[in-house]
């Protein structure tokens, strides 16, 4: 019987890319995401047999039925937003929340009622998606780094909690993907892609395929022995110490 992994906003990006690379896999896949009329589509593209849910992720009573659509033994935590990209005192207390409540409280919610069932049956792998900005310093990144940050603590001490209970919990943090969203955000001058490339000693961004694969992988029974990890996915980013373009060294 394939496995059920719920994925959550799925329907673009990073996420798209997890769904295709679990369904790949053998997993029966269910997309879980805001927009409910593009989820179906993408649910539909990965053929017979997967779903296509509408969720918001920091709604407790929408995570408690995405959670109920199936017995799933794979979760994984990916649904999130951007942040305003502007400096500290020009950033608005709102929009700080959201940020957090879509990451942090988004995580929990879903973990939390997916996990009952996980841990009834004694098996599950939970996924989470971190940043290089939980584990580096993003100026301008305040909310987005706290919550990623936030979500690598989470993610250990919920592994920590059930290693003993045939529940496995870790995490992934990219760098910079190769997205629509990172485009835009280039287009927009609020990041600019020729210097995030030099500072990369892989010299380009990361592909949404990759951070798949390093999902997939955690999900697997190929990382029984996995747990209470952090997986960057990042090019090398977080290893590089010098000064000067990581990816044109002197």
């Amino acid at each position: 019987m394939p496995s059920e992994a719920l994925v959550t906003g799925g329907a673009e990006g990073i996420g798209w890319a997890i769904a295709q690379a679990l369904a790949a896999q053998g997993c029966r896949v269910t997309i879980a995401d805001l927009d409910g009329d593009k989820v179906a589509l993408r649910a539909a593209e990965l053929g017979a047999g997967h779903r296509g849910i509408r969720c918001d992720v920091t709604d407790e009573v929408q995570a408690r039925a995405a959670a109920a659509v199936a017995p799933f033994g794979i979760l994984v935590n990916n649904a999130g937003i951007g942040d305003s990209h502007l400096p500290t005192l020009d950033q608005d207390l709102t929009a700080f929340r959201r940020v957090l409540d879509v990451h942090l409280s988004g995580t929990f919610l879903m973990t939390r009622q997916v996990a009952r069932g996980m841990l009834a049956r004694g098996r599950g792998a939970v996924v989470n998606l971190s940043s290089i900005a939980g584990l580096t310093g993003l100026p301008r990144r305040n909310a987005y780094g706290a919550a990623k940050a936030g979500i690598v603590a989470m993610t250990r001490a919920m592994a920590c909690e059930w290693a003993g209970q045939g529940l496995r919990v870790n995490a992934v943090a990219p760098a910079f993907v190769e997205t629509a969203l990172v485009r835009t955000l280039a287009e927009a001058g609020r990041i600019d892609l020729p210097a995030i490339r030099r500072r990369t000693p892989l010299g380009r961004l990361i592909e949404a395929r990759e951070v798949a694969a390093a999902v997939a992988f955690l999900a697997s029974d190929a990382a029984s022995g996995i747990t209470g990890a952090v997986l960057p996915v990042d090019g090398g980013w977080t290893a590089f110490g010098d000064f000067g373009e990581a990816s044109r060294p002197d």
